[in-house]
Order: structure tokens, then C-alpha cells, then sequence
């Protein structure tokens, strides 16, 4: 909501409405302005203002003055940062009186209290029952302490029709400290009778919090503040919480709790918002029915900034207690592998986000640099030192010189076994070292150890299991990789990365056809995924798919890998010039760094020694590409050979 082109006289300090809606639908507003007004009810919109910032100080005034607030909601409302920041504090001042103008559902955290539904040919009069049923609301509100429009499962109805049915009330929680003392009175999923046993396949989705207020210096904190609930709930193994990925996926959409519920395959949310205020966190969270978006539990956020890691774990104990009953496998207490110390946390936030953008050599290198400074600030943070193993991986095999090479994965490994000291528990720590041995060392027989220990200790991280998954395909370990990687699909079912693993899967167990669906599934959620014509390329060319394969290389816009696919497929085409000028441009262009994919393409060609020579090349330089030697299948014309017994042998595979 901001204001409008004209404004009017400024109201008066005994104004019973506020009107709170978008700019965008200001003709609407002010339907619904005059006709509250001539029913003799003083309502203050932001047309009154003389101009200045959104949140003057009068608006702010009014917000907390006003006997009612009045939320227009709509489809371009409901995704409004200004209209949630109004709607939630008239929700938490128990005076919201919530009004759709154009048939869309109030967003998540706004349907438990009944709404009103206009007609949506906006032919409204005073004679009309919704707005007879909205002047009796905003009256009630005004002349009683009493909420009018009460708390409901129900959705849409008309003032005349609203039927209520009981749920958990805001007025019914009890807070305490920091936050909401969670379970107060011995009250479990078994005493409500919610669930038949503890067993129960509960499957949830944390979705991101509203950040309220506009980003500021605590934004990297306040936008991660419902993954740190995540990983807390994640590591019970009665619960199935969806991923970050997915969940994220439906940021400032606007969706029913349903419809998420739906796609995410999840009978849970967690929705909430947050904002800083000093040095106070201030906001609430939602525990919601997926089936039938009835609130089940509602949570306070308040408290020193340095509470946050208590907030996020009482919330997290709470949803364990309400879902799950009491356990002694119940999240409480710190997540293994954090840290207490929010200035740490907060650098390794801003690293991780550096990390994940994955924009170039810069950022790489500036996530890094991050990640030492979580560890300068709180030297026993697991998770820090873990992910600083895996940087220092990551840059040594993009950017590094052959002769740092060694030097810089056993820095990498080191760092690993440092976050597993701290933390014997932490997942991450064990998957970073079996990383830094698969791909670093190129010894696979070092990396199956930590990569188990990962695999157990991480069943509820969709990304552990993804990148445990490849790992168990790389060492021919099919049957293990499948059933990995369908967990992590289970868990993260709209991140394309793992329908990419996935199709590296089905690719490495000799079903290009089931790979090529997969590939086409990641594609679909992420059309800039990497090496996607790359990828379904080689599907199509070990089934024989010739015409088809060409066409996806040449659509590749990474180099190696495009050139690499031409030389062999113009060639088992017939073209051997055209396979021979596409691989002299590949070896001109990459000179040393590529001997995996000049073995590919010798060996497809026919040529044992020259594609013997390749790898014996690339494992002198660690050539990463010789994780996938096992089961890559442009490498069967090599297997029988003594070469090729040797390598694999050398890597630990046999």
C-alpha cells in the first residue's frame, strides 16, 4: 500500500477503521472507503497523507490506534510486503477484519480468521450482504472487544454464511522468555488424538519466513531463520521435512497451504514472519494442516537478537512435541555442527550464499574468505570448517595449479576432520571428506568410509543424499544409489539438481532412456540447467540415436563438452573429417587440462593406446573427470584391457 495520486484531508485521531490494501487496486479501495464512510464510520487510508515515506509516523499511529483494520486482499495484495506488514499487526492486535475483493484466498498465516468474499463484479452498495456483513464486522470490532470474525478452518464464506469450526487459539498459546514455551501442559499429538502412533509418516515443509521491514545488514539472518528450524526437524527420523530448495520455490507466490501441500507432497507447513527491530527479533510462526489449512499451533518470535538459535529450537521442539508426541529422539538444543555465536552465523551465511551462486572464480574465492571468518569468530563451528573443506576442494579443481594440488585437498581434508572432531554427529563433516577423497584424491576406496557415515548420519538432508547417491553410482553400487536418490526426490521434489543426479544415475546403469526423463523433469524446473543438452546428448548417443545426439551437442554452450560430443558422434556419423577438426579445436583450445574427454574420444574411436595415454595423463594431473572412469560408458571399448584394470584398481574402485 502506498499513496495515492490525490491525496485528502488528514484524518482525525478518533478514526475507528485503517484500510489496508495495494496500490493497484486503489479503484476498489476506495469503493469500499466511501461506502464504510457514508455508513458513518471514520476510516483513515494513506490517501490522507501529505506525502513522505511509507511508514510515516502517522500511519504508524493509525495502524496502532485503529479499532479495525480493514484488509483488502487480493491477488496482487497478497504478495505485498506493505500489506502483510499491516495485515499482521492488525492480526496481532486482534483487530483484522480480512475482506476479499477479488475471490483470492488471504495468503498463508492470514485463514484462520473467517474472511469476506465480494462480489466480483464490484456492483457494490450499501444494500449489498457482504458489505451489510463487513459495516457489522468493522461496527463489532469497534463497539466490543470481542472479535467479530471469528477463528476458522472454513474459507471464502460471505458474512451471511460463515460457519466457524474450532482451532488452536492465538489467545489459547502461552509464551514465555525468549519465545513460546512449547508442550505447555503435557500436550502431545497422542493426548489430542491427532495422530494413531508415533510411527506415522508426518511429512512437512518449513517455508521461508517473510522478511518484514525491507532487507537490511540482518537480512542474511532473518532470511535464513526458518532454515536453521529445518535442519533441526530434519535430523528426527519421525518426521520427513521437505528441502530448502523446494520450499523456497514458492516464495512470495501467494499459494494455498493446499496447493503447496500438494506439490511438495507434504500433509504440513510452517509458515511465519520475522522483522528486527533494535536489537529485538519480533515476528510469529504457523503450524498449518496442510489438508485442510486449520492452524494448529501458532509460536511468538521475541527476543534479543542473540536468542535467535533458542527461538528456532523451541519452535522446533514444539512441532516435534504437537506432531510427533514426546520422544527422546525429539529435536531440542543446538543443531550439531552450529554455532551460538551470531556474527559467525552470519558470516557463514553470506559465504554460503557466495558458495551456491557459483558465479566465478571471484565469489569462489570470496565465499572462502567467509567461511575463515565464521572459524576466526567461533573456531569450534562445524559447519564452517566443513564447508571450507569443500571450498577449498571446489577452487583447487576449477581454478588451482597442478602443483598445489596436493597441498590443497589435504587442507581440504583436514578441514573436514576438524568439523567431525567438533562435531561427531554433523552429517556434513563426513560427506566433505568423502568428497575431498572422491574427487580430490581420486581415491575411492578412502571416500566409501566418511561417505556411509554421511549417508546415516544425513538421511533427512536431501543434498547429502543426492551427492551420496552419485557417489554410490560412480562405484557401481546401483541398487544403493536409487534408493538415495528417490529419498532425496521425496524430499526435495522441485530441486532440478537432484532430477540431474538422478539422470546421472540412470545414465551410469545403462538406461538412457530412463535418464533422458529424468534430465527432461530438472530441465523443467530449471531451464538454465548446466550441461542439459549435454547431458541428454550422451543418453541419446549410447542409444543410438545418432541425428538427435548431434542436435544436443551442438546446443551445448560449454565448450569441452560440446567438442568432445561432436568429435564422436560425427564420427560414428560417418564425418571423421568433421570428428577430427572438432577434437583438434577441443585439444587446441584446452591443451592439458581435458585428457579425461580426449580419452572418450579415442576410445570411441577405436584408438586403445592413444585413449590409455589420456588417462594415464589425466590421473598425473588428478583430473577430476576420472571419478565417473568406472561406469562411464564411452570407456567400454577399454575395459578388458590391462590399462584400464590398472587405473580403476589404482583408484580404489576393485
Amino acid at each position: 500500500m502506498s499513496g495515492l495520486d490525490h491525496p485528502e484531508q488528514e484524518g482525525t485521531a478518533t478514526d475507528t477503521v485503517f484500510l489496508s490494501y495495494s496500490r493497484d487496486d486503489q479503484p476498489l479501495a476506495r469503493k469500499v472507503f466511501d461506502l464504510l464512510q457514508d455508513a458513518g464510520i471514520s476510516v483513515w487510508w494513506d490517501a490522507m497523507l501529505e506525502g513522505g515515506a511509507r511508514y510515516h509516523t502517522v500511519t504508524e499511529d493509525k495502524l496502532e490506534t485503529a479499532d479495525a483494520v480493514v484488509v483488502l486482499w487480493s491477488k496482487i495484495s497478497s504478495v505485498s510486503h506493505w500489506v502483510h506488514d499491516e495485515a499482521t499487526r492488525g492480526r496481532d492486535r486482534g483487530a483484522m477484519v480480512p475482506v476479499s475483493i477479488d475471490g483470492t484466498e488471504p495468503p498463508l498465516g492470514f485463514r484462520q480468521f473467517q474472511w469476506i468474499t465480494l462480489p466480483s463484479d464490484a456492483n457494490w452498495t450499501a444494500d449489498t450482504p457482504e458489505i451489510e456483513g463487513l459495516i457489522k464486522a468493522v461496527k463489532l470490532k469497534r463497539d466490543s472487544a470481542c472479535p467479530a470474525i471469528t477463528e476458522s478452518s472454513g474459507a471464502g464464506a460471505t458474512a451471511a454464511q460463515a460457519k466457524t469450526s474450532p482451532v488452536i487459539s492465538r489467545r489459547a498459546a502461552i509464551f514465555t522468555g525468549a519465545a513460546l514455551a512449547v508442550g505447555a501442559g503435557g500436550f502431545t499429538a497422542r493426548n489430542a488424538g491427532l495422530f494413531a502412533s508415533a510411527e506415522t509418516d508426518i511429512k512437512l515443509a518449513v517455508m521461508p519466513f517473510n522478511v518484514m521491514g525491507g532487507p537490511g545488514e540482518d537480512s542474511y539472518l532473518l532470511e535464513d531463520f526458518a532454515a536453521g528450524i529445518r535442519s533441526q526437524l530434519a535430523r528426527n527420523p519421525l518426521l520427513h521435512v521437505a528441502a530448502k530448495t523446494s520450499s523456497n520455490a514458492f516464495r512470495d507466490k501467494g499459494d494455498t497451504a493446499g496447493v503447496i501441500s500438494g506439490k511438495l507432497k507434504v500433509n504440513y507447513l510452517l509458515t511465519g514472519d520475522i522483522r528486527r527491530a533494535g536489537n529485538t527479533l519480533t515476528g510469529g510462526a504457523e503450524l498449518i494442516d496442510g489438508n485442510t489449512d486449520r492452524v494448529l499451533r501458532e509460536f511468538e518470535i521475541k527476543g534479543p537478537i542473540d536468542s535467535v538459535f533458542t527461538i528456532q529450537s523451541q519452535i522446533a521442539a514444539g512441532i516435534v512435541t504437537l506432531l510427533a508426541g514426546a520422544d527422546d529422539r525429539s529435536t531440542g538444543g543446538e543443531v550439531s555442527g552450529g554455532t551460538q555465536n551470531v556474527a559467525a552465523y552470519d558470516a557463514f551465511l553470506r559465504g554460503q550464499e557466495l558458495y551456491d551462486s557459483g558465479t566465478d572464480e571471484a565469489s569462489d574465492r570470496a565465499a572462502l574468505t567467509k567461511f575463515n571468518e565464521a572459524i576466526r569468530l567461533d573456531p569450534d563451528y562445524a559447519a564452517a570448517h566443513a564447508k571450507r573443506g569443500r571450498s577449498l576442494a571446489l577452487t583447487q579443481n576449477l581454478y588451482g595449479a597442478p602443483r598445489e594440488r596436493d597441498s590443497a585437498m589435504n587442507a581440504a581434508a583436514e578441514a573436514a576432520r576438524r568439523a567431525i572432531a567438533i562435531a561427531p554427529d554433523f552429517a556434513d563433516g563426513y560427506a566433505v571428506l568423502g568428497f575431498v577423497f572422491a574427487t580430490g584424491k581420486l581415491d575411492m576406496a578412502g571416500a566409501l568410509k566418511p561417505w556411509k557415515q554421511a549417508y546415516e548420519l544425513g538421511k533427512g538432508d536431501a543434498d547429502i543424499l543426492s551427492r551420496y547417491a552419485i557417489f554410490r553410482s560412480r562405484i557401481g553400487d546401483d541398487s544403493e544409489a536409487k534408493d538415495a536418490i528417490a529419498l532425496a526426490e521425496s524430499l526435495d521434489p522441485l530441486n532440478a539438481r537432484v532430477f540431474r543426479y538422478a539422470g546421472d544415475i540412470a545414465y551410469n546403469s545403462r538406461e538412457p532412456g530412463m535418464a533422458i526423463l529424468e534430465y527432461e523433469k530438472a530441465y523443467g524446473l530449471n531451464e538454465g540447467l548446466s550441461s542439459y543438452h549435454n547431458l541428454v546428448g550422451w543418453a541419446r548417443l549410447t542409444m543410438g540415436d545418432l541425428v538427435s545426439a548431434k542436435s544436443n551437442f551442438e546446443a551445448e554452450t560449454r565448450y569441452v563438452f560440446k567438442k568432445t560430443g561432436l568429435a564422436i558422434v560425427e564420427d560414428k556419423l560417418g564425418n571423421r573429417a568433421f570428428a577430427e577438426r572438432h577434437f583438434a579445436e577441443l585439444k587446441e583450445h584446452q591443451g592439458d587440462k581435458s585428457n579425461y574427454q580426449y580419452a572418450q574420444v579415442h576410445a570411441q574411436w577405436g584408438n586403445e593406446a592413444e585413449a590409455l595415454s589420456a588417462l594415464a595423463a589425466a590421473w598425473a594431473a588428478r583430473d577430476a573427470g576420472l571419478a565417473q572412469i568406472y561406469k562411464d560408458p564411452m570407456l567400454d571399448p577399454l575395459r578388458g584391457t590391462e590399462g584400464y584394470q590398472r587405473a580403476v584398481a589404482r583408484m580404489g574402485f576393485e
